[in-house]
């Protein structure tokens, strides 16, 4: 049962990924998570997808932060924006979750982490990366 506890909130976590992944900069980006919860058995797989930005996300900073449809539970607070920097605070009370995070973009690249505190004193530590793919596609 504490192993499908487990699976569960790493399921959860994993749905905590870049929406939207670049400010400033319209077009598409590869981006990918990485994710390591301490007591697990194994370590999950890093998630690599594209997503495409538009010009109203790339000029908006609270868009920049790493969330997902799934999470609309949750309350983002504390969004900062220092130079090429966003930090936040979220708190997910239907998923019993709260943590912090930082993104920092450049013209064509983004680095970044979140940690997350689960009930049972469960922890998620999650690294993002992006790159600027170029143009999007024509639909």
């Amino acid at each position: 049962m504490k192993l499908r506890k487990l699976a569960l909130c790493a399921l959860v976590c994993a749905l905590v990924v870049p929406a939207y992944g670049a400010v400033g900069k319209a077009g598409k980006w590869q981006m990918t998570m990485e994710m390591d919860m301490p007591g697990m058995p194994m370590k999950m797989p890093p998630m690599t997808f594209t997503h495409c930005i538009t010009k109203e996300q790339a000029e908006n900073p609270e868009t920049a932060i790493p969330k997902s449809q799934r999470d609309s539970g949750c309350k983002y607070t504390d969004v900062k924006v220092d130079g090429s920097t966003i930090s936040w605070k979220v708190e997910c009370p239907k998923s019993q979750m709260t943590g912090t995070g930082e993104v920092t973009y450049s013209s064509d690249s983004y680095t970044g982490k979140a940690d997350m505190k689960m009930a049972g004193d469960r922890e998620a530590h999650v690294k993002y990366s992006g790159k600027y793919l170029g143009a999007c596609d024509e639909k």
